[in-house]
């Protein structure tokens, strides 16, 4: 099998499953195929380290369980993971000089749930340093570069993540999402990317970011891609304490979003010509100001008229507090930065100053040299809010508005909408270095995923047309759900998937 992209040979996870099962091809060859396109690609920096001789073990490991049928639902897929989930043998390095060259001694729950699923690792994805940042510029190993136009960012933090499954190196990856570091870059490079509920997949073991607000989350091509990745990572953890052992009253355990997903399914296959029927799309007023790309605004009406053919009924909403989603979130993610990265110090892992007079000053030189700008910048203001004096003022506040944002949805969800419509950014992807002058600029373009972490909902991404110079960039539609329905989100964008290809193209094929 010669060594290019698995989208030019496969369509769907399903369809390589069944190539593998019939003995078509081995594990040991696709991952071999995937490695030399990992290498033919490597000026897109989405990998950060390649270790061949594990990915192999693992692809052997997969052959051996398809020839005695025992192999898992994922058995020899192709996948990687992104730098924030800890890993045996693969370095995990969070993109940061901070944890250079760090090797964990265990796998993340994520990660150990895949592999046990017959998964196989290319490896380690790029990302933005501590998963901060709107764009992959921010890491040690220098920026991601988007595979529609090279000269433009992929989205962050799990840029790498995106960039590679886009590009066909993997069938699927793994992201986190804090703030939309899954849906945004999976917007921006024209996959579908899913953030599930707070607490429904294990955070054990993914360097944390902001506590109250991390998910882990898989990007792939198709819904039905990422129902086969969310399924599996799914499920109570007793190593997490934020784990959640039920999930609106059945257990959390792997199963349940597929069912959730069949159920659904099946109740639009039973529903004739018009299978979204009686679903209500509210659409919050406040996702179409001025501040949106008129492509982008385009290109998520056409969408939405899509599913209204499909017989679901548009909803006009609102979420009033959709502007003050931004600075709560910025009080809220930097808090809970500066106190989960207090522990990289110097003193029992991670960088350590080569000159210094006492402990105070390794410290200090340590953080300096190992953490960058944008990270230092984040742990500044949150050590700022949490400070005597200010923390009623800043932090205190910012949780108050945030469970304002949360009364918002659950007023809309409870009486006016079944899910949520709208652009995932305000704008198409821009190109590297534009906001070099202000860092803070892209905090912007996280308007509209930010609520959405906030309260803590499910919400995906999906690709829903193009835009820019040539109609060449990817935009993606944002579908958001109540609490625990991950299921029904993806059977939503399965239906619409199964009537247009915007999923389906891919960079130099367009």
């Amino acid at each position: 099998m010669s060594s290019i992209p698995l989208h030019s040979e496969f369509d769907s996870i399903e369809s390589l499953r069944s190539a593998l099962q019939q003995r078509k091809l081995s594990a040991r060859e696709l991952a071999v195929s995937a490695l030399d396109a990992a290498q033919a690609q490597s000026d897109l920096n989405a990998f950060v380290h390649i270790a061949p001789e594990l990915t192999l073990a693992q692809a052997d490991a997969a052959d051996q369980s398809i020839a005695s049928g025992t192999a898992g639902l994922l058995a020899g897929i192709p996948i990687a993971h992104k730098d924030v989930f800890t890993t045996q043998g693969w370095r995990t390095t969070a993109a940061s000089k901070m944890l250079a060259d760090y090797v964990s001694p265990f796998d993340a729950t994520v990660v150990s749930r895949l592999q046990q699923a017959g998964a196989v690792s290319l490896g380690k994805l790029n990302c933005d340093e501590f998963a901060m940042g709107s764009g992959n510029e921010n890491s040690i190993f220098g920026p991601v570069k988007n595979p529609w136009d090279h000269s433009a960012v992929p989205g962050g933090s799990s840029g790498g993540s995106a960039a590679a499954v886009a590009a066909g190196l993997v069938m699927a990856s793994t992201g986190s999402d804090t703030g939309g570091s899954v849906r945004q870059p999976a917007a921006l490079c024209g996959v579908s990317g899913i953030k599930p509920t707070y607490g429904t997949v294990s955070r054990f073991g993914m360097i944390a970011y902001g506590s109250s607000l991390d998910q882990a989350g898989p990007l792939a091509r198709h819904a039905k891609d990422l129902l086969e990745l969310l399924d599996t990572m799914s499920g109570f953890d007793p190593h997490d304490s934020t784990s959640l052992e039920t999930c609106d009253g059945a257990t959390n355990e792997p199963g349940r979003i597929r069912s959730d997903f069949n159920k659904a399914a099946q109740a639009q296959n039973s529903a004739g010509a018009k299978p979204l029927a009686g679903l209500r799309i509210g659409v919050p007023v406040e996702f179409f100001n001025a501040g949106l790309a008129e492509d982008i605004a385009v290109a998520v009406e056409a969408a939405l008229q899509t599913f209204e053919a499909l017989g679901a009924v548009r909803v006009s909403i609102s979420l009033p507090r959709t502007e003050l989603s931004i600075p709560t979130y910025y009080v809220i993610a930097p808090a809970e930065a500066s106190s989960n990265l207090s522990r990289f110090d110097g003193v029992r892992y991670g960088h350590r100053a080569a000159q210094y007079g006492d402990l105070t000053e390794m410290i200090s030189r340590s953080r300096t040299e190992g953490f960058g700008p944008e990270v230092l910048r984040r742990i500044m203001v949150g050590t700022y809010v949490l400070s005597h004096g200010y923390y009623d003022a800043y932090y205190l506040q910012a949780q108050r508005v945030r469970r304002m944002i949360v009364n918002d949805f659950e007023q809309v969800f409870s009486s006016q909408c079944d899910v949520i419509m709208g652009p995932v950014t305000p704008n198409l992807a821009r190109h590297i270095g534009d906001h070099r002058e202000d860092p803070t600029a892209d905090w912007l373009a996280d308007i509209y995923t930010l609520g959405v972490s906030l309260a803590g909902l499910p919400a995906m991404s999906i690709p829903c047309g193009f835009g820019g110079t040539q109609n060449r960039l990817p935009i993606g539609l944002q579908i958001i759900g109540n609490y625990f329905s991950e299921g029904r989100l993806l059977a939503v964008a399965d239906r619409f998937q199964q009537i247009t290809d915007w999923h389906q193209r891919t960079p130099g094929q367009k």
